[in-house]
């Protein structure tokens, strides 16, 4: 008997895996606004910048959960079967299909709340959800 390995071809769904595994790490998925929030900061970059999704999603000066030293990196190996995990991926499909509203008022740029990144002191956030800071 010979096996073959059947690929989702489905780039759509892999990007919101993708997206899902960020935001549930930084998030932990605490409430769906948080989620919901984060992955619409992640759209507004994308929209602002014209970067991939995925070069987003990749980048350590956003993201600390993608740090291997950080306590949310744990996270990242999330089983995907979690209702938590399947959550940030129908909010990332949202989102990729442009039915996302925008719940961070046009942010950019984030952080936790637990921390203060040089970029954030001479700026004012402009929403305060779920211990996340966003900013333009």
């Amino acid at each position: 008997m010979h096996l073959e390995l059947i690929k989702n071809t489905d780039s759509e769904q892999s990007v919101a895996y993708k997206i899902a595994r960020v935001v549930f790490a930084e998030t932990g998925a605490d409430s769906l606004y948080g989620v919901m929030a984060l992955t619409s900061m992640i759209n507004n970059l994308h929209n602002k910048s014209g970067r991939e999704y995925t070069d987003i999603i990749s980048d350590k000066n956003i993201f600390s959960a993608l740090d291997s030293s950080s306590p949310q990196n744990a996270l990242m190996n999330v089983d995907a079967k979690s209702r938590a995990f399947q959550m940030c991926v129908r909010v990332a499909t949202r989102m990729l299909r442009g039915v996302l509203n925008d719940t961070c008022n046009g942010a950019t740029m984030f952080h936790h709340s637990d921390v203060m990144p040089d970029w954030a002191t001479s700026r004012g956030y402009i929403a305060d959800i779920d211990n996340m800071l966003f900013y333009l």
